[in-house]
């Protein structure tokens, strides 16, 4: 799936990925994957269901991974925008794109972690668990870094 908006476009092509566009924000710029090898990244996409790539041409400038059953769960991670393509609403425009992805509209549960941009995300439905006591979760910070 492609969308454009000249002169950007978001497509669902993995083959299109540039991964070391992708590696180098996230383990160089990004505070939840900061070091995450490349061998760590390379088996967490592979694995992913769907990708996001947002670019400008044919260079990538942000990305969205979102981990899924296609039909009651989804997980929405990774998502970025290249400093210097924000304040242009591209990040808006990838998220109203990701939440209306024909294949993703039955999805009854999504899931996100942040800790800087509930903005946005309030913007497409997410909120603050609900339901706080009936999540629950295992943690390990350095296991992405290995």
């Amino acid at each position: 799936m492609d969308v454009h908006r000249n002169p950007y476009t978001i497509s669902t092509d993995a083959a299109r990925l540039q991964f070391d566009v992708i590696h180098d924000f996230l383990a160089n710029h990004s505070y939840w994957a900061t070091g995450i090898s490349r061998e760590t990244l390379r088996k967490q996409m592979e694995h992913s269901t769907l990708h996001f790539g947002l670019y400008d041409g044919d260079r990538q400038i942000g990305y969205a991974q979102v981990l899924t059953n296609y039909t009651s769960f989804a997980y929405l991670g990774n998502v970025f925008v290249l400093e210097t393509y924000r304040g242009q609403g591209l990040s808006k425009w990838l998220m109203a794109t990701i939440m209306e992805h024909p294949d993703l509209q039955t999805i009854r549960r999504w899931l996100l972690a942040t800790r800087d941009a509930h903005g946005l995300y309030q913007q497409f439905g997410f909120t603050e668990l609900a339901k706080p006591e009936t999540i629950m979760e295992k943690f390990n910070d350095d296991a992405i870094r290995q």
